[in-house]
């Protein structure tokens, strides 16, 4: 049996620069951090049936891997070469649909990271990112971008620099004092917005726009250099929260999906009690509210926001993992 770990996340600013047919010409970048919620894999041997078991929300049991619903499950067992006799599950701190906090990524990063393991194998972050991104957007066709598997892959507070004309991903991780990185943990909140949204309807449009919307791209592309330098020389991260705002107003601009009345009045109430900026985390939509709130603040944001939900986390350091490894008797 093998267990795996892989965190959800919260990406700031940059969000629609990681579309290849974006980033391959003008390079795009994000920044990002993994949080302390996480998708569980578990990955056991059948050793009385040569049967696939896959639980999720709902239970399927198929004699061949190409019966099986699940997409990225179905895609994962064939990229790994397991074809048979294994039971998979997937537990989640969270829902993991319509979220917005990159759910299907991290549970295709932990599912291969577990499923490899699984055969004695451990694959680098880089290849766990890289298989990731071609099971979601080359294998099932998501109209996704790539940030989400990398920061499930790598964790931590990072950028990501997406290179132009096929050159990779580069990686550069955030190494903020410890002091300044527990106020930025402590500065963010979430609130659900009580919607669900399917994102692919809203990346489809925001896909098919990318040429008519390169000017707010290359513009959110821009806040990564600015928030970059809050984050490692500004004196205070109050800034942080007008480069959120700025981001929301551009990332808008993307999809008419995007937002709708009630989430601008919810981010306008949150704005008006103190919070210094935000934005619908993921495509939009729904799913959760993040927002950059002082701790002078925050008593006046939740009294504003009650109605809401809060979901209480902080910034995580880990990427996908192992946490429980039992070996298989043959």
């Amino acid at each position: 049996m093998i267990i795996t770990q892989t965190p959800f996340r919260i990406s700031f600013v940059g969000g629609g620069t990681d579309f290849k047919d974006f980033f391959n010409v003008h390079g795009g970048a994000v920044i990002s951090s993994a949080i302390d919620k996480y998708v569980y894999v578990i990955v056991q041997k059948r050793y009385f049936d040569d049967l696939i078991y896959v639980n999720y929300s709902k239970k399927e049991i198929v004699n061949d891997v190409e019966k099986l619903e699940h997409q990225l499950v179905r895609e994962a067992l064939k990229k790994t070469g397991i074809t048979k006799g294994v039971e998979i599950t997937t537990v989640a701190d969270i829902p993991i649909a319509g979220t917005g906090l990159g759910s299907s990524s991290s549970v295709t990063v932990g599912l291969l990271n577990a499923l490899y393991f699984y055969q004695g194998i451990q694959k680098s972050t880089e290849e766990l990112a890289q298989e990731a991104c071609e099971i979601e957007i080359e294998r099932v066709g998501k109209p996704i971008g790539i940030q989400d598997q990398y920061i499930a892959a790598y964790g931590g507070l990072k950028r990501f620099n997406f290179l132009a004309h096929e050159r990779g991903v580069e990686v550069v991780p955030m190494s903020l004092p410890e002091e300044l990185y527990k106020e930025l943990s402590n500065n963010l909140l979430l609130f659900y917005t009580q919607k669900t949204r399917k994102s692919e309807t809203i990346l489809r449009e925001q896909t098919n726009n990318i040429a008519h919307r390169k000017n707010e791209l290359l513009r959110l592309k821009t806040l990564v250099d600015r928030l970059e330098d809050v984050l490692l020389h500004a004196d205070n991260l109050d800034a942080f929260g007008d480069l959120l705002h700025e981001n929301w107003l551009l990332k808008k601009k993307l999809s008419t999906k995007v937002s709708d009345p009630q989430i601008d009045a919810l981010y306008e109430t949150a704005r008006a009690a103190g919070a210094r900026g935000g934005k619908i985390a993921g495509a939009g939509g729904g799913g959760f509210l993040l927002l950059y709130c002082p701790a002078d603040a925050q008593r006046s944001v939740r009294a504003a926001l009650s109605a809401y939900r809060e979901l209480h986390f902080n910034l995580a350091h880990d990427g996908t993992k192992p946490i429980f490894m039992k070996p298989i008797h043959r």
